[in-house]
């Protein structure tokens, strides 16, 4: 009996021996993620008082590289006209737009390509020959061939991650591991029954990094079809501004871009994590 008693005492103590260590894991994982946020907010602020400062003592010229006072006075300008959130808005559509079509697009040809290895053969030179292009030399005949508008920035912005997209994914897909394929056909499935229960949940980790890249790329090319073929967005008061010399219109909208860019990013994180922790990979 009290050989009994001993045991289960030994084994409450490592139970919570085990737990205080899981705890205390827990503590410098939480611990290490506070630290880093807590330094990129004192570079961040550290960058800005230096801006600040290095424009009230003249080392830069303000009128060329603006100051945070400037941009937040450009800022609060462009809001009470009712300008800035306009421009926001566009600039988000057409991003968002843009990047659902990329992945839908990708998806439907990674799969054909997945399904056909001969029209993999054929069409993989053509890929790469269409990722490498400069996509900025497109913009001009997207005008031409589309007009100018909405419809032709969302082409422009497509053009500069698809076909990097559409490589990645098949890539991806390719990679998942064969002797999982081998016996979904022992078993008697289909090759679709391959691609919906083992490929494609296979290469949902590439997908999203995929996704994370994609999203900066459609905001690029969404500027890029502005700089050319807008009277709204971000991109158009980018340009306007250079032209005119509101320099501080400029900067004030490329930090916008740059916040734009950071919630993108943080949403498809967010969206990666909640995936992970659902499916546990």
């Amino acid at each position: 009996m009290r050989a009994e008693w001993n045991r289960k005492t030994k084994n409450r103590k490592k139970a919570s021996s085990e737990l205080t260590r899981q705890e205390e894991f827990i503590r410098k994982h939480r611990r290490h993620h506070h630290e880093i946020a807590s330094w990129r907010t004192i570079i961040f602020v550290l960058f800005l008082v230096l801006w600040e400062v290095s424009a009230n003592l003249k080392w830069i010229d303000s009128f060329f590289f603006s100051s945070p006072s400037r941009v937040a006075r450009c800022f609060v300008d462009q809001i009470r006209n009712n300008s800035m959130l306009a421009h926001i808005g566009v600039t988000l559509l057409e991003t968002l737009l843009s990047f659902l079509l990329v992945i839908l697009f990708s998806l439907l040809v990674s799969t054909l390509l997945w399904h056909s290895k001969k029209l993999s053969e054929i069409l993989e030179p053509y890929l790469v020959v269409l990722n490498s292009l400069p996509k900025s030399a497109l913009a001009p005949l997207f005008i031409v061939w589309l007009g100018t508008g909405t419809r032709t920035i969302i082409v422009a912005g497509m053009s500069v991650a698809v076909f990097g997209s559409i490589i990645s994914f098949y890539t991806g897909f390719q990679q998942v591991d064969p002797e999982k394929i081998t016996l979904i056909h022992t078993l008697g499935g289909s090759r679709r029954d391959a691609f919906c229960k083992v490929v494609l949940p296979g290469s949902v980790p590439i997908l999203l990094s995929t996704a994370k890249v994609n999203i900066g790329l459609a905001l690029v090319g969404v500027i890029i079809g502005e700089f050319l073929a807008a009277r709204r967005g971000l991109g158009y008061l980018i340009i306007y501004g250079s032209q005119v010399f509101q320099l501080d219109m400029v900067i004030t909208s490329i930090i916008v871009l740059c916040i734009i860019a950071l919630g993108f990013y943080q949403s498809i994180q967010f969206i990666e994590h909640q995936i992970k922790k659902q499916f546990k990979m």
